[in-house]
């Protein structure tokens, strides 16, 4: 994040629109390596997150009692917070680039230059920068819908239980 805040503010301040496209392709190739660098990272913690849904279940149901259930679903809870942070950041990532191509746009680079500011500013938009994993993109929605199925499968898992902690058969 900070990285294309410094190249925005460069763009603002220094660059000559000829040097933006370089400048550009060089955040755009350390955005994608720092993303394909922990990719697999992050499908690991997801997939750890998308398994403690059942294991708290399990928790409630072996534990019993609502206030040794809580205790032990904290460290999980505390994890799944915590990864959902890691994607919400990631994901700005994604957002920050798509907010370049309307600020280069709005840069006066001199006179006669709006032909060339124009073919720049398709350039950046169409080279779709942002974080990836495993070539998807990962934007603000997508980690919206990753969450809203994980609430959704906790709260049908959750549902299975009765009153006294003791899962209902179906």
């Amino acid at each position: 994040i900070t990285m294309l805040d410094a190249f925005c503010c460069d763009i603002v301040g220094v660059l000559a629109l000829p040097e933006v496209e370089s400048t550009w392709n060089l955040t755009q190739a350390v955005l994608r390596k720092a993303s394909e660098s922990v990719e697999n990272c992050l499908l690991a913690l997801c997939i750890v997150v998308a398994f403690t849904i059942p294991m708290l279940l399990v928790d409630v149901a072996i534990l019993g009692k609502p206030s040794a259930s809580v205790t032990g679903a904290l460290p999980a809870f505390l994890v799944t917070c915590g990864v959902l942070h890691v994607l919400y950041l990631a994901s700005m990532i994604s957002e920050k680039c798509a907010c370049v191509p309307p600020l280069v746009n709005a840069i006066s680079f001199g006179a006669g230059s709006d032909r060339e500011r124009q073919r720049t500013v398709e350039y950046i938009k169409n080279s779709a920068a942002g974080f990836y994993v495993f070539n998807l993109r990962l934007t603000m929605s997508t980690v919206l819908k990753l969450m809203y199925v994980w609430c959704f499968v906790a709260m049908g898992q959750f549902s299975r239980l009765d009153s006294s902690g003791d899962v209902v058969s179906w």
